[in-house]
């Protein structure tokens, strides 16, 4: 969550029907439900399992025997529901994140308010005898600001959230998608916060970009014909605490962030496969337009 730093600025598959209450585990993640079947062997796939085909999608194995020599054609090289490419690590960049996230608040904790001071996000406001912020060019901070935690609670909450929700994303999607989705929606996160958040009242944490990440898996949920109860309710519950007033949430930055996480995630899973590259980084980067323009506007409101 954002906060506002108080004192700172194996078997055959079952071919019955299945519905969202019955779905059959993947055939290499067994306790991870599916509505996903492999178009050659019709084996039960999900996510991570998922490979792109000319039609629906193909499980690795299947990928990896199509050209009779142990190694996937080179028109048919493994791809995500996204489109990505498949990693070998498909949790690498929510580690780097999660690992960088920890970095910073081990320098904030060693280096005090001064470095939290520098690098959080608020509108303008004196500090340290100077008008700083936003407004006075400090754009930095709707970045930086998404790396900074207030308390070892804050963190915490954030990084189990981003293992949790971030591991299954990445590997749906791919590295560079995945990675496009997290920044834009923390961008959107900061973007909210500065327009709508009193100018001299700081905000940090990564939650913004987290919202997104929910709000991306939400819509690859309904993609997949997955039970989206889950992700529905914990989203709702998280809402509920944005605005309750005894947290000092910056409930800006969740909303913020789960608008561009909701836009850029439906662009990612339906974008059409002729245009794929084009609609879904033409979607962000519609949405990073809008960041920016949010952004001036409030600052030519400041100023």
């Amino acid at each position: 969550m954002d906060q506002q730093p108080p004192g700172s600025p194996q078997g055959p598959p079952d071919q019955g029907p299945q519905d969202a209450r019955s779905l059959p585990g993947c055939y290499r993640h067994p306790d991870r439900e599916t509505g996903v079947r492999c178009t050659r062997c019709e084996r039960p796939i999900c996510p991570e399992c998922m490979v792109s085909a000319s039609v629906g999608f193909q499980c690795p194995d299947c990928v990896r025997g199509g050209s009779g020599t142990g190694h996937a054609p080179a028109a048919n090289q493994p791809r995500t529901i996204a489109g990505g490419a498949v990693a070998s690590d498909p949790r690498l960049v929510t580690k780097v994140l999660i690992g960088l996230n920890l970095a910073l608040y081990l320098v904030q904790v060693s280096v005090g308010d001064a470095f939290t001071n520098s690098f959080d996000l608020f509108g303008r406001a004196w500090l340290s005898g100077e008008v700083q912020g936003v407004a006075e060019g400090q754009w930095y901070r709707m970045v930086t600001s998404m790396f900074l935690h207030g308390s070892v609670m804050h963190i915490l909450f954030n990084m189990v959230s981003l293992w949790w929700i971030g591991g299954p994303l990445e590997a749906a999607l791919g590295r560079a998608r995945y990675i496009t989705l997290y920044f834009v929606s923390g961008l959107a996160g900061s973007a909210l916060t500065y327009l709508l958040a009193g100018p001299n009242l700081p905000s940090l944490g990564a939650s913004g970009a987290i919202f997104g990440l929910f709000g991306a898996t939400a819509i690859l949920m309904r993609r997949l014909n997955y039970d989206m109860r889950p992700v529905i309710g914990l989203l709702v519950v998280n809402l509920i605490i944005s605005f309750s007033p005894g947290f000092n949430i910056a409930w800006q930055a969740h909303v913020g962030g789960l608008i561009g996480g909701v836009v850029v995630g439906y662009a990612m899973v339906h974008a059409p496969r002729e245009r794929r590259n084009l609609v879904q980084y033409g979607v962000a980067g519609l949405m990073l337009a809008a960041v920016i323009v949010t952004t001036l506007l409030r600052t030519a409101q400041l100023t």
